[in-house]
């Protein structure tokens, strides 16, 4: 089984990706973990990564790529992957369809997790992390016991920057404008599969596997 799942910040598709993966005893392969691999090993691809980081500027598409198809070639991915935060755009998705066909692979299917955007905006800006012990709490599932105070020290919460109300919905504006295009694109090919994602996490697992099985039965 080789499949991308997509799905905005916020909708659980880092949760679903890994329990695809185990269910499936395939390999998660997560953008995000692979960058900070190579930038702690400082690999030649890591480095390469960061020179372009510390000026502030995006990774181009062809040094992530490299990153992804060393990944997917290692032994524990020959049985198929579930890729996680990747491709994010247009020009990426092509790549990797060029790459696999080289290899003599193509993905299954492409599961899109879908959740209103206000939706999204509660689940990710109702964050809130312990100044001192770094312990994660959020307003709607898993409040403080006092507003404001942490349970485990009593230190302050604070909300990172990043999940401030108005730069999480900056953020996904931006998901939405690279993501659109990657959505049509697997739509063409009739490999993309729209899952609710506001529902139960255990019913949106269900209805994920029941689209894997549905590919492999095609």
């Amino acid at each position: 089984m080789r499949m991308v799942l997509l799905g905005a910040p916020g909708a659980g598709k880092g949760t679903q990706a890994a329990i695809l993966a185990a269910r499936h005893d395939v390999a998660h392969v997560a953008s995000g973990d692979l960058f900070r691999k190579h930038l702690g090993e400082g690999t030649e691809l890591g480095k390469l990564a960061k020179s372009f980081m510390d000026k502030g500027e995006l990774v181009p598409d062809d040094v992530t790529i490299k990153m992804v198809l060393e990944r997917i070639a290692e032994p524990d991915a020959q049985n198929g992957y579930v890729l996680d935060g990747f491709p994010r755009t247009l020009p990426q998705a092509q790549a990797l369809d060029v790459a696999l066909e080289g290899r003599g692979q193509r993905l299954d299917v492409t599961p899109l997790i879908e959740v209103d955007t206000e939706e999204l905006v509660q689940r990710l800006a109702g964050r809130w992390v312990c100044r001192s012990c770094q312990s994660p709490y959020h307003e709607r599932t898993a409040p403080p016991k006092q507003v404001g105070v942490c349970d485990k020290d009593g230190g302050e919460l604070y909300q990172r920057d990043d999940d401030k109300p108005e730069v999480v919905r900056a953020r996904l504006q931006t998901y939405e404008g690279l993501t659109a295009p990657l959505v049509n694109y697997y739509e063409s090919q009739g490999k993309l599969a729209r899952v609710n994602g506001q529902q139960d996490v255990n019913q949106v697992t269900q209805d994920l596997l029941a689209v894997v099985e549905d590919s492999e039965a095609a």
